[in-house]
């Protein structure tokens, strides 16, 4: 059967799953990888599957239960062949790739947790960084583990918007303060 597209062997499938995961910045699932790769109508799921099985046991690759991540051997080997894609195969593959980077670039600037304090209550400790360092980072008491996951699901959905809130009831409490005097 005749295929169309413009990687067919195995070495330009194994390029294209390094070039992608070396753009990504954390780990991803085998679905999220294979749906990110799979732009090429040259090879099939399973020629995909197998190279990126080879992959892993050549140590380009490093899994953890259904985590993929390109090692630095990966990295280097991929960034000196990566060139011998299609540069429309690359340049789909990045696209495909972009919402998923910029996703996963945000949800690592949003750190949320929560402890048990020792009178009751529970201590939900949020930040936001801009990837050079925290930009807020808050402690707030809250009754009870349901409030607590609510309170960290909400910032990490609008950590921007808190941020932005909270800015502006800081500076409008100083503006308003020097009005008076």
């Amino acid at each position: 059967m005749e295929r169309f597209g413009f990687i067919h062997e195995k070495l330009d499938i194994k390029i294209l799953i390094l070039f992608v995961l070396n753009r990504l910045p954390g780990p991803v699932s085998f679905e999220t990888l294979s749906d990110l790769v799979m732009v090429d109508d040259g090879f099939d799921y399973f020629e995909y599957s197998q190279c990126l099985a080879e992959l892993v046991r050549t140590g380009h690759i490093e899994q953890n239960e259904n985590s993929y991540r390109i090692t630095q051997r990966g990295a280097e080997q991929g960034d000196t062949v990566e060139s011998s894609i299609p540069y429309s195969v690359r340049a789909k593959a990045e696209h495909k790739a972009q919402p998923l980077i910029t996703k996963m670039k945000r949800d690592s600037q949003i750190l949320t947790s929560h402890e048990k304090l020792a009178n009751g209550g529970i201590k939900v400790s949020l930040s936001l960084s801009d990837g050079i360092g925290n930009i807020i980072s808050m402690s707030v008491l809250a009754s009870d583990e349901d409030q607590a996951k609510g309170i960290e699901k909400y910032f990490r959905h609008d950590a921007e918007n808190v941020y932005h809130k909270i800015i502006k009831l800081l500076t409008q409490s100083n503006e308003e303060g020097k009005k008076s005097i």
